[in-house]
């Protein structure tokens, strides 16, 4: 059966932390590990609820103040210290949008309600055909549901679709409903990769 459709997750693909100094100066701040603070901010049950959509992104935001003491200011220069090493590759987008429209090509991210503002503003989102966001659909990878939402949103059948994705146990679960999994370890070899699975 033919490739129809392929979808990218977004943080660790699209999105990657280029630079971790600016995470690893907040870690030391607090007197933490560079794992610890960012499982602090990822990690919690506030950004496992998140995650699903049962509390938004701002009452997570809310609970990594109380659990570090700041203020409104303090808590967003928190916020923008921690993702200030994080970078979109843009010239990455450029080659999804170049997919289309010969594939329906689809987002889908383990994200926190603000995900499709944000994609929106930084004029990425019209690379993508349809979006699939965890706290929008109330379920998360690894759980197949959400990749069942994904293909009947683009209306294919899981043999039809491709997915990439930076964690292997989201690309084995993918791959356990019947979608091709592509694990993303840099975009040179996703490119390779892909042109293996669709050629």
């Amino acid at each position: 059966m033919s490739i129809r459709a392929i979808f990218f997750d977004f943080g660790g693909v699209i999105l990657r932390t280029e630079y971790q100094a600016p995470r690893q100066q907040l870690a030391e701040r607090f007197n933490m590990e560079y794992e610890d603070i960012d499982k602090a901010v990822f990690g919690s049950p506030s950004a496992q609820r998140a995650s699903i959509g049962e509390i938004t992104e701002e009452a997570h935001w809310k609970e990594i103040g109380k659990r570090f003491k700041l203020s409104d200011a303090d808590l967003k220069a928190f916020e923008e210290s921690f993702f200030a090493g994080d970078v979109i590759d843009r010239d990455f987008v450029e080659y999804i949008d170049s997919l289309r429209p010969k594939y329906h090509v689809g987002l889908i991210s383990n994200a926190w309600s603000g995900l499709r503002e944000y994609i929106t503003r930084e004029k990425i989102v019209t690379a993508f055909d349809s979006i699939t966001i965890s706290a929008e659909v109330g379920v998360a990878k690894p759980e197949a549901k959400i990749f069942q939402v994904a293909l009947d949103q683009a209306g294919v059948k899981a043999e039809e679709a491709v997915f990439v994705d930076d964690f292997q146990v989201n690309i084995d679960a993918c791959e356990s409903i019947g979608m091709k999994g592509v694990l993303f370890k840099s975009p040179q070899d996703v490119l390779k990769q892909l042109y293996q699975v669709l050629k």
